[in-house]
């Protein structure tokens, strides 16, 4: 990985799937990153639903940064169409916070929906932090309404274990083992 938080060039894309590049976030990402948060449809099934404001995306945009000194493998990565570099979102492998929780999550632009870059990205990370970092369990949440993004999870082999209590909210749990 390169580039850690800079804005002097895009970092190089640190992972490849068939259709994303992956990438770590610069300060200059703020304006995309803000595009997606600030979508009522995107943050329908994220905490309380509320978009948010831009000083809210910079600030986790900051500690995202930040992250990849801290927790060397893992973080939040910009994700971009490999044939044509639009942004299509962001996918995520990291600790979940107050826990020992590994989370592989995304969140995407409705016109990447549907297309199966959910799948693909999450089915990539959950590979790489079993066979690279070598993590024992990764779990996914999500709202309990959220049946797309159930389906995601299992399709990129993580198991439905009911409920779990995390970031203040109930959840389905979704957990992978190895």
């Amino acid at each position: 990985m390169t580039n850690v938080g800079t804005d002097a060039a895009t970092p190089t894309p640190w992972r490849l799937t068939e259709r994303i590049a992956l990438r770590e976030l610069t300060r200059s990402d703020g304006a995309q990153l803000h595009r997606l948060d600030r979508d009522p449809t995107v943050m329908r099934y994220i905490r309380d639903g509320r978009t948010a404001s831009r000083a809210e995306v910079e600030e986790r945009m900051r500690r995202s940064i930040a992250a990849y000194r801290l927790y060397p493998g893992l973080g939040r990565w910009y994700a971009q169409r490999r044939d044509t570099g639009g942004f299509i979102g962001w996918f995520v492998l990291n600790y979940i916070p107050r826990t020992v929780e590994v989370e592989v999550g995304y969140r995407l632009l409705p016109e990447a929906w549907g297309q199966g870059y959910a799948t693909e990205g999450a089915t990539d990370l959950v590979r790489y932090g079993f066979h690279d970092l070598g993590l024992r369990r990764i779990i996914g949440i999500t709202h309990p309404d959220n049946l797309a993004s159930q389906r995601v999870l299992q399709k990129a082999g993580l198991h439905d274990r009911g409920w779990g209590r995390y970031y203040d909210h109930d959840v389905r749990l979704f957990v992978a083992e190895r």
